[in-house]
């Protein structure tokens, strides 16, 4: 079987089992898929709006905008330490049923940060529904992330992953600026838009029921898998890795977008002129996911080292840049690379997770990624912007290293030996 039939095939398939035909590989996305897709663009809605929305919010509360850092902070802070359990509590029960609660009790907590605000309540309310908000987010995340296998071929999952990716970039373009357009007009206008989208899930979800394609994957997963799920022993090494992976590669995106205001000033620029690095930076990102999207195959290992390095590099000449135009192009290749990155991570902790903890598993990549940027926004708190520019290359660089580390030890960390093990054990 060549690579890219081993890459494409589904896994517990045998060598001789009978394959599709090719043209069967990219069908228009059925209306399952499609809800899919709104869902998972519309859960990143809040927390792409959060920045600017809760300044607006806070803003006429304690009449001052900076205020609405701490709101920011209790969400992502929650999301950090509820992304686990939270998602276990839900591991009995259908994915589906579980994305349904989850998503209802974060739109009860924006819901109640809106009415807070609306009768000018004491702050720390405010600052408890946005705890709230947080707490069940990545557990959110990670339910809605296991939904999908059941609804795509494995084969067709880098393609479907690719768009995601894509989507949820669009996403966080979008959503700041409609905060902002609509925060101009009111506040609690913007707010209770952002509550409406970000409940979309609750309708758009498919119904399709994840039981059974549960089963299905547990019965084709790996012996070994299985035995660690009913042992309840600990998760394979390889799904740290990419977890770290992730959370280097999420500082790095955070110390550009949260530094920018700091580097544009530093420059002589005005600090309105601070939003051409994240813009320049998600623009790429976007380009990156389409191109994702349209190859909508796996990687080889050796193409995420070298995307590892670009991300290094990138933040390197943020660092080391004396002009607005080097800092542009470290901000373009960071998010040339953000994309692709993303969608292999996930596919490789898909193919790691057991069946049954592939929610705990997809939230805490969320939680990793919640990791970075606080990580990168404490660097800059703590110290400046130049001091966290000199820390944070290091971190993909170091995952870089981890990543070659483990290849040469013989671990199988690549793609191709993920897609053989299934089958092996299989037979």
């Amino acid at each position: 079987m060549s690579g890219q039939d081993e890459q494409d095939a589904a896994p517990g398939q045998g060598p001789g089992a009978p394959r599709r035909p090719r043209l069967a590989r990219l069908p228009r996305p059925g209306r399952p898929l499609l809800g899919w897709f709104a869902s998972s663009a519309a859960l990143s809605v809040p927390q792409a709006a959060a920045p600017i929305l809760f300044a607006l919010i806070a803003l006429p509360v304690t009449g001052s905008a900076d205020s609405g850092a701490a709101l920011v902070l209790a969400m992502t802070v929650a999301q950090v330490l509820g992304a686990v359990p939270v998602a276990r509590l839900g591991r009995r029960v259908p994915v589906l049923a579980s994305v349904g609660v989850l998503v209802a009790v974060r739109t009860l907590a924006l819901a109640a940060i809106a009415l807070l605000a609306g009768v000018q309540a004491p702050f720390g309310l405010l600052v408890a529904g946005a705890a709230g908000a947080g707490l069940v987010s990545g557990a959110a995340f990670g339910h809605l992330r296991a939904a999908l296998n059941p609804l795509v071929p494995p084969g067709r999952l880098p393609r479907a992953l690719g768009v995601s990716a894509t989507l949820n970039e669009v996403v966080f373009v979008l959503s700041p600026a409609l905060a902002s357009v609509l925060g101009g007009a009111s506040p609690l206008l913007a707010m209770w838009v952002v509550v409406v989208l970000g409940a979309v899930p609750l309708v758009a979800m498919p119904r399709t029921p994840a039981s059974a394609s549960e089963q299905a994957a547990a019965a084709a997963a790996p012996a070994s898998a299985r035995s660690a799920e009913m042992g309840g022993q600990a998760l394979p090494r390889r799904v740290w890795l990419w977890l770290g992976c992730s959370m280097a590669s999420s500082a790095a995106i955070a110390t550009i977008e949260t530094g920018a205001v700091s580097l544009a000033v530093a420059y002589g620029l005005a600090p309105a002129w601070g939003s051409i690095f994240p813009v320049a930076l998600c623009l790429a990102s976007v380009a990156g996911g389409v191109w994702v999207s349209v190859r909508g195959r796996t990687p080889r290992l050796r193409t995420v080292v070298a995307w590892l390095g670009v991300t290094a590099f990138g933040v390197g000449i943020v660092a080391v840049g004396q002009a607005v135009a080097w800092t542009l192009l470290g901000a373009v290749m960071v998010g040339l690379v953000l994309a692709p990155l993303g969608t292999f991570y996930s596919l490789m902790l898909d193919r790691l997770s057991p069946p049954a903890r592939r929610a705990e598993v997809f939230a805490l990549l969320r939680t990793a990624s919640s990791v970075g940027v606080i990580v990168a926004s404490g660097l800059i708190a703590v110290a400046s912007v130049r001091a966290a520019l000199l820390v944070v290359p290091a971190l993909p660089a170091l995952a870089l290293l981890a990543v070659v580390l483990v290849a040469a030890a013989g671990r199988g960390t690549g793609p191709r030996r993920e897609a053989r093990q299934p089958r092996r054990d299989a037979r």
